[in-house]
């Protein structure tokens, strides 16, 4: 095994769990807080103390888990994270064949999902064509003939990750097809802004939403930074933000964009993928946000209540969900696979589950 340098899986040095939480954004160590005149509450990922209006409870609405451990759900679990939507995305490399893109689908709705319940937490799905691929129109057009199989399956939340990479006319007709099925299907829309010439994409993006007449109110335009937020929200959209080390959005800028634009329709996510990102971005952003000084139920909006409420739209998403779960049975299989490996001991509970511990105030 590998010498980690004393870092733990979310690569925070051991020290440092005892220590307070280190920001992604520009490498501070954060301490207890107690803000809002509030005692504060054990933040249990770190021996973090946020305020008790925060609560202890979150979302991360944009994770890609198939690319995490499990070691990342245990984490995310302590921290208080108890549910996460798992967008559609590219792999790192070009999909050859609509074999690959139909095997990644089924294993997102499936083995992802049970692998994530095995340590308490509820996993969703965004379906959907991502825009780096569309631009292959073969298999773009594969992808769309079978999408609308998949869209209706449990657990399905949203179809996204949709939009622009290269902005081509190619990109433009994939994300029209799929408003349109949006649309058919009720579903709520989760739109990736392109990382180049970001504000004219999203312009873009929202004028062919508008186009198309979608509800702004049931769409979340992701991957925000300052030059696009108040448009994004003047128009009625959920503005999202990914929380990256040292690029896209850290969590000391998120933390000013909530005090300059309050938490109405903005949501906090980690965007956690195969590259270097924080699983535990989401309670990281929230316990900083609590220390300097943003009110207790803002750092609830944009840190579980926004999400809830746009993605609950779609009928597959509701907080008893998490507040009233199943008993954990790690003895389970999911087509006789199990995330324990020889001799490890399964934790199998035989009540449900108390929540006490996790609260929303």
């Amino acid at each position: 095994m590998a010498d980690d340098g004393g870092k733990g899986q979310s690569g925070i040095p051991e020290q440092s769990l005892h220590q307070g939480l280190v920001c992604s954004c520009c490498g501070s160590r954060l301490q207890p807080s107690k803000a809002n005149g509030s005692a504060g509450v054990k933040f249990a990922a770190a021996g973090l103390a946020v305020p008790e209006a925060a609560g202890t409870m979150f979302i991360d609405p944009h994770a890609h888990m198939i690319s995490r451990t499990t070691d990342d759900y245990q984490a995310m679990a302590r921290a208080g994270v108890v549910a996460v939507i798992e967008p559609s995305f590219w792999l790192g490399q070009p999909r050859t064949n609509i074999g690959s893109y139909l095997d990644y689908l089924s294993t997102i709705l499936g083995f992802e999902k049970f692998r994530a319940g095995q340590f308490g937490i509820r996993h969703y799905c965004c379906v959907g064509l991502n825009p780096k691929e569309a631009n292959n129109q073969a298999l773009a057009e594969a992808v769309l003939d079978a999408l609308p199989g998949f869209a209706v399956k449990e657990g399905v939340v949203a179809l996204g990750e949709l939009g622009y990479d290269e902005q081509s006319a190619q990109e433009d007709k994939c994300l029209r097809a799929q408003i349109d099925l949006a649309i058919e299907l009720d579903l709520p829309i989760m739109i990736h802004t392109p990382h180049r010439d970001k504000h004219r994409g999203t312009m873009r993006t929202m004028d062919v939403l508008a186009e198309h007449r979608f509800d702004p109110g049931r769409c979340v335009i992701d991957h925000n930074t300052e030059e696009t937020v108040r448009e994004v929200l003047d128009r009625g959209f959920f503005a999202a933000f990914s929380i990256y080390p040292h690029t896209k959005m850290g969590n000391e800028r998120m933390t000013e964009i909530v005090r300059v634009y309050g938490p109405e329709r903005i949501i906090v996510d980690s965007a956690c993928d195969w590259g270097v990102s924080d699983p535990l971005a989401v309670p990281k952003t929230a316990a900083l946000m609590a220390q300097r000084g943003i009110a207790g139920p803002d750092i609830r909006k944009v840190s579980y209540e926004n999400a809830l409420a746009v993605y609950g739209l779609s009928g597959a998403m509701q907080a008893t969900d998490w507040t009233d779960p199943s008993p954990i049975d790690q003895s389970t299989l999911f087509l006789g696979n199990s995330v324990l490996r020889g001799g490890q001991a399964p934790r199998i509970e035989t009540t449900r589950r108390s929540m006490s511990d996790i609260r929303i105030s």
